[in-house]
């Protein structure tokens, strides 16, 4: 047997042939397409391809919110052999022709929301002749605007005009196109390319990760046994599809158990999205959600920020209860002594009856068991609310180029603060800078070997070699195994903040120690360049700050200020926070009024902030943190922020 996605999607369509595989959302609710239907689909777009020339490992590339098309077009342009290039709708225009032209796309799958981006960006193409297939029902407004841009109209092409096309071309008696789709399928090998997914450029241009279909095979299968997952879960894909956790554990995991792929309704664009997810949260009633950190904090957020405006007794009994669940639950691993759950279970189980319950239902629905979460480091405040909310977030790690997952957190076994268990497929060591093996407790970058790493970067072998040495992927991560067996992920390698001296220190560590001990900072980076001291660069939770004022009567900036300054310090004495070292705790804060975004760059898809960005974008508010005034946090330009967010004096 062929461990290939392809052969996967032959299983899934056997032996869940009529169950709803990926479910999109009409005028008339959610319409299922099953999994045999997406297979059939899929055939039927693959013998378009073969039709309209493609051939074996061409490029395709696709820029388009998850639905059952973006399923279909991309299972179908592996049926015929070639190569995906799933980009991020959240790329900027200019962002755009560089992956197309690295990936020496034929074509770009797109739809209604991002068409006009991806005309304008096609001016900077290398491929004149690139086709472009929409993926939305009516695709006459398609060609009126390409013909306008100066696009031939021949060269823009209806998703259901080439199904059309391609099942009419399979059954013609000939026979042709359908000897070439069988010949096409049997080539597909484990050592193929399958994907081609550009990095988030984090820390600096974006590569080409080449994954198999064996990478993916493995990691599917890893993730199943890892989660013990059962035939049948349902989700709501919240995350975009391009984005590689969603890409495995979503649209690739659902061929081996039957589960059912609900998208987040898109029409209308990015906004209306955004405010689509809780209607169709309700609507799904998912058992499960993939993640990533800062939407799970604006779900923490926003569940806080409802109960605080019931206030009164509601407020109390919710807060208290939180408390109570997180001493009762202790780290998940280790239970608390058997006093301390005792005391815990009375206010704990009483607000899980009265309030819990009620608020789980309004926000995730009724079937919600828990949360995965990825992308980035989950901060153990939200680890703890949520476990102790019902609704258990479970922390993993992963990267791209492992296909992604490498470890995680389950309903089987699960520790706050760490990253998990490995995945049963992998190994993994732990390098210590002089090269020798990190013992237990101690920290070193993290070396995995596997079923799941990538083929490497393409057309870039120098990268390639330094990410790949004897087999092994070099992650660039740091890390430590603890007692209890979970992995402790600490921080990028690159990331590191350096010293004047050449100290090295994670930023992540200070950054997740910071935002667990007080919740008046939404975002933080810090920082620091061979400098005297560290700093960080934050922007604020307005609704917090705003609720801090009122509470404590605050009435002018320089006030504000000092209490922000205090709240921001909290980190250095919170007895469950993480420990920074002293040395490495930020000497002074500055305030950046907007939040950082996808728009200019600094957060990527995955909600990640892009450092190398914000230190561009920001770097004479870095330069002003080492000059006498900006050396300190009660300074004029914070203040001056203060002043024009909350009309302070």
């Amino acid at each position: 047997m062929q461990r290939t996605v392809l052969q996967m999607l032959d299983d899934a369509a056997s032996l869940f042939a009529r169950e709803p595989y990926a479910c999109r959302k009409t005028d008339a609710g959610y319409i299922a397409t099953t999994f045999s239907k997406a297979r059939e689909r899929a055939r039927d777009f693959a013998a378009w391809l073969l039709l309209s020339g493609f051939k074996k490992g061409d490029s395709i590339a696709i820029i388009a919110e998850g639905s059952p098309e973006w399923i279909i077009g991309e299972l179908g342009l592996l049926t015929a052999g070639c190569v995906s290039v799933p980009l991020s709708i959240k790329l900027l225009q200019e962002e755009i022709p560089f992956r197309l032209n690295h990936s020496e796309a034929k074509a770009v799958l797109t739809t209604r929301n991002q068409f006009e981006k991806v005309l304008a960006s096609m001016k900077q193409l290398s491929d004149a002749g690139l086709l472009l297939v929409c993926m939305d029902a009516d695709t006459d407004w398609a060609r009126e605007v390409g013909v306008k841009a100066g696009i031939s109209a021949q060269r823009i092409v209806g998703m259901d005009e080439a199904l059309v096309a391609g099942r009419k071309a399979m059954a013609d008696e000939k026979g042709v196109i359908a000897a070439s789709l069988e010949r096409a399928r049997d080539s597909v090998a484990e050592d193929d390319t399958a994907t081609i997914c550009y990095t988030s450029g984090t820390t600096g241009n974006p590569k080409g990760i080449m994954l198999t279909h064996l990478n993916y095979w493995t990691n599917c299968h890893d993730a199943v046994v890892l989660f013990n997952m059962p035939r049948g879960l349902r989700t709501l894909l919240i995350l975009p599809v391009d984005h590689s956790f969603a890409h495995t554990a979503g649209l690739y995991v659902a061929l081996l158990i039957g589960m059912v792929l609900y998208f987040v309704d898109s029409r209308g664009g990015g906004i209306a999205t955004l405010r689509n997810i809780p209607i169709n949260l309700k609507e799904s009633e998912p058992k499960l959600l993939m993640t990533v950190p800062a939407l799970s904090g604006n779900f923490m957020k926003k569940i806080i920020s409802g109960v605080e405006e019931k206030g009164g007794l509601i407020e109390r009994i919710f807060k208290t209860g939180i408390a109570a669940g997180i001493a009762y639950n202790g780290n998940g691993w280790n239970r608390p002594p058997l006093s301390v759950r005792f005391g815990a279970f009375l206010p704990y189980h009483f607000a899980r009856i009265l309030i819990f319950s009620k608020i789980r239902k309004m926000v995730f629905g009724s079937n919600i068991e828990y949360c995965v979460g990825g992308g980035a480091l989950l901060d153990i405040k939200q680890q703890e609310f949520f476990a102790a909310f019902g609704v258990p977030i479970y922390q993993g790690y992963g990267l791209t180029e492992a296909a992604p997952v490498i470890s995680s957190n389950s309903p089987v076994a699960h520790k706050f603060g760490t990253s998990g268990r490995l995945c049963p497929s992998l190994e993994c060591r732990l390098i210590k800078e002089d090269g020798s093996l990190a013992g237990q407790g101690e920290t070193g970058e993290i070396v995995i070997r596997g079923g799941n790493v990538m083929k490497g970067y393409f057309r870039n072998p120098v990268a390639t070699a330094e990410a790949l040495r004897d087999g092994w992927l070099y992650t660039g991560d740091l890390a430590f195994m603890d007692a209890d067996g979970f992995l402790v992920v600490v921080g990028r390698e690159k990331a590191l903040l350096i010293a004047e001296d050449g100290e090295k220190y994670s930023p992540e560590e200070i950054e997740e120690a910071v935002c667990a001990s007080t919740d008046v900072v939404d975002q933080i980076m810090a920082w620091c360049e061979q400098r005297k001291y560290a700093i960080a660069l934050v922007t604020l939770d307005c609704s917090k700050v705003e609720r801090l004022v009122k509470i404590k009567g605050i009435g002018s900036a320089e006030k504000l200020l000092v209490e922000l300054k205090s709240e921001f310090e909290r980190h250095r004495e919170d007895p469950k926070g993480k420990r920074v070292q002293v040395a490495w705790s930020p000497a002074v804060f500055q305030i950046i009024e907007s939040g950082f975004s996808d728009r200019d760059g600094t957060v990527n898809s995955t909600m990640k902030i892009v450092r190398h960005r914000i230190g561009q974008i920001h770097r004479e508010r870095i330069e002003y943190s080492y000059t006498p005034e900006g050396s300190k946090t009660i300074n004029d330009r914070n203040l001056a922020a203060l002043r024009t967010m909350f009309k302070l004096d």
